[in-house]
């Protein structure tokens, strides 16, 4: 549903929560609102009418950030690797077979060797699945240090491409989800994802208690959350389809 509060188009969706939420997602600054179910419009619009000077400041930097430029898939762009920039070299090879293809670092440049018929498409999901084994390498220690830290237990962990959310959990089934874009982001801003997500399986909310389990675990994770949102966005324009 959507709700008109001055200039603003509010993204709201009624859940069985207990409080409202509202957050300003990235790229473009879109306002989504997770409201209880009895909770009236007008106590909703009172919420975010209060809230629209926090919304501004939100919108404002996510004006700012820099965002990545649009993926063509040629020599010479720019792509990310735990937050450090590198060059991409497309390699066609001399061969159709799609076995073949591959992507590696190579004396510090991002190395895409394709066959001679890949499309733009097949090289971004090619480079995806670059970044979903080196995810993959990297979570399953960083998420046990971190449950023996918080004294918590992840049943499961997966990958998966999220447009608004780097990381959600499902707490009854102690599964995490991390953002396939982390593989992006310098290390500690995964560490910080995943210190977050653990952290609610002992506190759903995002409220005063938790925040202090956050401060007592992970000291520096506001320096982290900024570095993650320093980092230059993915050039394309984010939807609210998913409010879980």
């Amino acid at each position: 549903m959507i709700l008109k509060i001055g200039e603003l188009d509010i993204h709201l969706l009624r859940k069985d929560i207990k409080n409202l939420h509202i957050s300003v997602m990235p790229p473009d600054g879109q306002v989504r609102v997770s409201a209880p179910n009895a909770m009236t419009q007008t106590t909703i619009r009172m919420a975010v009418i209060h809230r629209i000077p926090w919304i501004r400041r939100q919108q404002a930097k996510f004006a700012k950030q820099r965002r990545q430029s649009a993926r063509e898939m040629v020599t010479g762009e720019s792509h990310y690797l735990w937050g450090r920039r590198y060059r991409l070299l497309v390699n066609e090879l001399a061969t159709d077979l799609k076995s073949a293809q591959s992507v590696k670092l190579h004396r510090g440049r991002l190395v895409l060797s394709v066959t001679p018929s890949a499309s733009t498409n097949s090289k971004v999901q090619l480079l995806d699945e670059y970044y979903r084994s080196r995810l993959k390498a990297k979570v399953p220690d960083i998420l046990q240090k971190w449950a023996q830290i918080t004294g918590t237990d992840c049943g499961s962990w997966h990958i998966q491409k999220m447009k608004t959310k780097w990381g959600s959990c499902n707490i009854e089934e102690k599964r995490i989800l991390l953002n396939l874009e982390l593989a992006k982001k310098p290390l500690p801003c995964l560490e910080y994802i995943i210190v977050h997500e653990l952290i609610h399986f002992k506190e759903r909310q995002h409220n005063d208690r938790f925040k202090a389990l956050l401060d007592s675990y992970m000291p520096d994770w506001r320096a982290r959350r900024e570095l993650l949102k320093q980092m230059p966005l993915k050039q394309e324009s984010w939807k609210i389809d998913n409010f879980c």
